[in-house]
């Protein structure tokens, strides 16, 4: 048994369009952008989504949107995207990247959120 949940959306920019994309992400939404705190390629919209984290990701690819589920059992978790059909093309730090039938990216990450939120909102999977 595990848990998960969607937890995150983030929108992943080309590099030397960050500053374009916060000023333009922030005003769309009406929240302020931060800096996420030793985590440079990373900037928060708190407040765009409540109960759902949102920020921009400065990356070294085309621009694209990906999804992150936090997950109390990354294995499990991985193994279960991978039976619907998804694909790992890659690792960092805790992070398993998936690809999912479609394409879109997604994240298998670590608990982030408040424990008692994660317990909350989270589905459980026997």
């Amino acid at each position: 048994m595990h848990r998960s949940r969607f937890s995150t959306l983030l929108i992943d920019v080309p590099q030397d369009q960050v500053p374009a994309a916060t000023t333009f992400w922030s005003s769309a939404f009406g929240v302020p952008a931060t800096p996420v705190p030793g985590e440079e390629q990373f900037t928060g919209l708190r407040g765009a989504f409540p109960g759902l984290v949102t920020a921009l990701q400065s990356i070294d690819d085309a621009p694209r949107y990906h999804l992150d589920f936090e997950t109390d059992d990354l294995d499990a978790e991985t193994a279960r995207l991978i039976a619907l059909g998804a694909v790992e093309v890659g690792r960092w730090l805790d992070c398993r990247t998936l690809r999912a039938p479609g394409g879109h990216l997604l994240c298998v990450i670590p608990v982030h959120s408040d424990p008692e939120e994660f317990q909350r909102l989270a589905t459980v999977w026997e």
